[in-house]
């Protein structure tokens, strides 16, 4: 770590990923979304094996969920977000797909949510817009959150971006996010690794430098 002016600047993954000032954020990890992606059985795997470091090193996890307004509650945002993604021509055509304890809603039961773990609802991609996230991660004093989950491209790459913007290191678990599309999730990772805000790691270094404390 580097001094600069009292503060403590962290240079490395095992630095940053400190059990004691970091926390995992998984994100959107739902039935309704695994089932769309070609991927998501084996993102599902990897997911659960960072899972299993994590708990093991008693890091505080967060657990997000995408919902979706009811028609009638629904804004212009959320509106023009249905139409795009079920490519709808009129907004009297789409249904909302995440409505609150609909089946497609609901975390995979393989995660297995604990009762000291927490789960956040959000209708915005970025995991603290709109959420207690950053409250519950302030009052905890925690610095940084390696984050892993689905979709790189849709709600990853906004919440490294707004995570950096409220002063905290974004460790991406490469191997543990997966894409809706191939082609738009190496764009968001091309550009995120262009910004510089975030750090990036696979299950194996996170779990090496977890271990080795």
């Amino acid at each position: 770590m580097q001094n600069f002016l009292g503060l403590i600047v962290p240079e490395n993954l095992a630095e940053a990923a400190s059990p004691e000032t970091t926390a995992l954020i998984v994100y959107d990890m739902q039935i309704g979304i695994l089932r769309q992606l070609k991927d998501g059985p084996k993102i599902l795997e990897r997911v659960l094996q960072v899972l299993k470091v994590a708990r093991s090193e008693g890091i505080r996890i967060f657990f997000m969920r995408h919902m979706s307004m009811p028609k009638r509650m629904a804004g212009v945002f959320q509106v023009r977000q249905m139409m795009a993604w079920q490519r709808k021509t009129s907004a009297d055509d789409v249904e909302p797909w995440f409505l609150r304890d609909s089946p497609g809603f609901a975390l995979a039961p393989e995660l297995e949510v604990g009762d000291d773990e927490v789960i956040f609802d959000k209708i915005t991609f970025s995991a603290f817009e709109g959420t207690p996230l950053a409250i519950a991660m302030r009052d905890s004093g925690l610095k940084s959150f390696v984050i892993c989950g689905v979709a790189t491209e849709i709600g990853i790459e906004p919440t490294i971006g707004h995570g950096a913007d409220l002063g905290l290191i974004p460790i991406m678990v490469t191997d543990a996010c997966g894409g809706g599309d191939v082609e738009a999730a190496s764009r968001a990772m091309e550009g995120m690794k262009y910004k510089g805000d975030a750090m990036f790691c696979t299950i194996e270094e996170l779990s090496t430098v977890w271990a080795s404390r």
